[in-house]
């Protein structure tokens, strides 16, 4: 009687290499989300780092048209200035 509990334990229970093959393809399978996800935040990253590339002109030609006007009133307060120096002396 003893045999016959044995056996169907027997027939129940995985091998060794059954339990390795399906622990190794769950490992593969979270390797394989693991990779997924990290392609995605690299797509996210090269998104950003290409909208930031693309806005970046437009900010360096706002500065550099900030600086001219700047470089102008710089020139326009310098000829004041000679202008008050001349009158006083």
């Amino acid at each position: 009687m003893n045999n016959g509990i044995d056996h169907q334990m027997d027939e129940n229970s995985e091998s060794p290499d059954i339990y390795v093959a399906k622990l190794n393809l769950v490992g593969t399978t979270l390797s394989t989300l693991g990779d997924a996800l990290q392609t995605i935040a690299a797509g996210i990253t090269l998104q950003e780092l290409e909208k930031t590339n693309n806005q970046n002109p437009q900010n360096q030609s706002d500065q550099s048209k900030e600086i001219e006007s700047m470089q102008k009133q710089i020139e326009q307060l310098t000829r004041k200035i000679d202008r008050m120096e001349r009158r006083n002396k």
